[in-house]
């Protein structure tokens, strides 16, 4: 039937069916081409005394393939390797924050306004009245809608690779979307702004040390950068190994530790002026390990780049272990929110931290 005769939107099953040929013929030549090759020594200090710390597959989408995290002894830098090729980036990212995972990661992300209002009170004490600020992987916007009511005075800008922030700038949540890489448009936006943040971007860049000086050509003098990031020097890290949510293979590419951005920040003429553990701690590490390892024992959902959808028995399997995990997934929860988010940085667990650095 015609969208004209019935003007429900597809079902997700109808969504899959459509998008399964388009997958299968992607994975009809294998997987080598969605990889780069090896590199043999570190990205970050070009060190070739390399390790590695993590071998994964994709627990999220459960696309196929395997991922490989090493880290360097030196400087004890951490990322994929061999590191994903622009096809792969273009194959893992589709259906994730687009397409079939659009809505349910909207609807996540639009529900995290406390979070976000405290990551930009963190600016509060060090820029009180920013006139403009540049929001970097600012996907749909909502942390700019949500700071605007910190800062009601503040211009807020977003620059997505996706069509995040243009999307963003239509719905109003920024006044500007720029959609691009960062590094390809920071001589255009050269010291054009008080304020530059960047929650949860630099792992998925290619060249971390590119957007870095991209947000030094972008902030003014005077003017404040504000990165928060997973930390790898965190205990869950260890414990909780391939479950640990923050890896997110094969998405996130670089793991660097806080005295590498520290140092590195200053070398590009930055004073760091503050560094949290704490506060951008997000209190869901064994609520999302618990979920992680309950998706991967179950039957597979319905997912496009799998040959054939689940039989009838597989769904219902898939039910029944979900079910039965419920009360672990509880568990998780009150032990995250109630027993280890007031001690995550005393025990050493905090799983993000967040420099604030003034350009100098």
């Amino acid at each position: 039937m015609s969208t004209e005769d019935d003007p429900r939107p597809p079902s997700r099953d109808d969504q899959v069916a459509a998008l399964r040929p388009v997958y299968q013929a992607d994975l009809a030549d294998g997987l080598d081409r969605f990889f780069e090759p090896r590199c043999e020594s570190c990205p970050w200090c070009g060190s070739a005394r390399l390790v590695p710390r993590l071998r994964t597959r994709d627990l999220i989408q459960h696309k196929p393939g395997t991922f490989v995290l090493d880290r360097c002894e030196d400087c004890r830098h951490t990322f994929q390797n061999p590191r994903l090729s622009p096809a792969g980036l273009e194959f893992y990212y589709r259906d994730f924050y687009d397409g079939l995972g659009e809505k349910q990661l909207g609807n996540t992300f639009a529900a995290r306004t406390k979070m976000y209002e405290q990551r930009a009170r963190s600016l509060l004490a060090h820029a009180p009245a920013p006139k403009n600020w540049l929001d970097v992987g600012t996907g749909h916007g909502h942390f700019c809608e949500s700071a605007r009511t910190v800062y009601p005075d503040t211009a807020f800008d977003g620059l997505d690779f996706t069509d995040g922030a243009e999307l963003a700038e239509r719905a109003g949540r920024v006044e500007r979307g720029y959609r691009g890489s960062f590094p390809e448009l920071a001589a255009d936006l050269a010291g054009h702004y008080d304020v530059v943040s960047m929650f949860h971007y630099l792992e998925h860049s290619t060249e971390p040390e590119r957007e870095l000086a991209a947000a030094h050509t972008a902030v003014r003098p005077g003017g404040h950068l504000l990165i928060e990031v997973p930390d790898p020097d965190s205990r869950y890290s260890r414990l909780l190994g391939r479950w640990w949510l923050p890896w997110l293979q094969p998405q996130h590419l670089h793991f660097v530790p806080v005295e590498n951005l520290r140092r590195r920040l200053t070398e590009l003429g930055f004073t760091v002026v503050a560094e949290q553990h704490a506060e951008p701690h997000d209190p869901v590490d064994l609520l999302a390990g618990t979920w992680l390892a309950l998706d991967t024992v179950a039957p597979r959902d319905n997912l496009p780049w799998l040959p054939k959808p689940p039989t009838g028995s597989a769904r219902a399997l898939r039910a029944a272990v979900l079910i039965a995990g419920i009360p672990a997934l509880v568990l998780g929860t009150l032990l995250d929110r109630f027993a280890v988010k007031p001690l995550s940085h005393r025990l050493g667990v905090s799983n993000a931290y967040r420099l604030v650095a003034r350009r100098d």
